[in-house]
């Protein structure tokens, strides 16, 4: 039965760990620090509290980092430390939405610390206790370890033995469902402010059916996670242009997310597609 540690129990995260629990891995975090819902979250998964990083990777075989692009450096260093004063050696996991050019100087400062490594792109949303979850792309020199977990019910499928590739299917399957969805909501508020938007949606409704459902049940979910999607869309755009590609698309999605995180909308209840055009309208100037 491995231990796993799990950076962090977010909505991803604890959901993940949930799944490992039920399976029969035994799942530690760290809770200090973390909110009341956090701390609910870990428990209602069955996900001990080992109270600190050190106490967590003395006795994790394999951590699962599972947070917000913008944190996954700041997360590798916590362990790297952690890492080099208890003496351990683990498989660091990368499970976050970066660049495979951000990923590779973590794999280098943890593998420098005694740790293994491996690259995770996650595709889907948060898996269920008893149903087929997110398929987990895995690559580097600790996928084929990471494999095992396979038996405590997650979807994992290695690509190869380099780092770096988990991380490019991500950006490229990113880049076209959220920067698709940033393309989408862009459009629709742009309808709504020329007074065009009853013809727009007709025309939509005509010719493009299935777009515009998956346009009505893709934007709905979309306004709480603006804020972590705008760093996703930033590495998926140094992505592209590291391999001579125009970036200005993401760019422009990762604005269009910065924009939408600092409305009201990512704190109220779950909105229609319809719902948060008319509110984003409002607050165009």
């Amino acid at each position: 039965m491995p231990t796993i540690g799990l950076m962090s129990p977010g909505e991803m995260g604890h959901a993940i760990g949930a799944v490992l629990a039920y399976n029969g891995a035994r799942v530690l975090t760290n809770l200090t620090g973390r909110s009341e819902r956090s701390v609910e979250r870990a428990a209602k998964a069955h996900i001990e509290d080992a109270g600190s990083d050190e106490a967590l990777v003395r006795e994790a075989d394999i951590v699962l980092c599972v947070v917000a692009p913008a944190l996954a450096g700041e997360v590798a260093g916590r362990v790297t430390r952690a890492l080099e004063e208890s003496g351990s050696s683990l498989l660091y996991v990368d499970c976050n939405a970066v660049s495979p050019q951000t990923v590779r100087p973590l794999e280098t400062q943890l593998t420098t610390a005694g740790s293994r490594f491996a690259d995770v792109g996650i595709v889907g949303g948060p898996p269920p206790l008893d149903g087929p979850g997110p398929r987990l792309y895995a690559s580097g020199p600790g996928a084929g370890e990471l494999a095992q977990l396979r038996h405590f019910g997650l979807d994992i499928r290695v690509l190869g033995p380099d780092s770096g590739q988990a991380s490019g299917l991500k950006m490229c399957y990113g880049a076209l469902t959220k920067g698709l969805t940033a393309l989408a909501t862009e459009l629709l508020v742009a309808g709504r402010a020329l007074n065009l938007e009853a013809p727009l949606m007709a025309e939509l409704q005509s010719s493009q059916p299935e777009l515009l459902d998956w346009i009505e049940r893709q934007m709905p979910s979309m306004p709480p996670k603006s804020a972590r999607w705008v760093r996703e869309m930033e590495e998926i755009a140094a992505t592209f242009e590291l391999l001579g590609l125009p970036p200005n698309f993401h760019q422009g999605a990762a604005a269009l997310y910065q924009w939408i995180s600092e409305t009201d909308l990512p704190a109220q209840p779950k909105r229609t597609s319809a719902e948060i055009v008319a509110e984003l309208r409002t607050n165009l100037p």
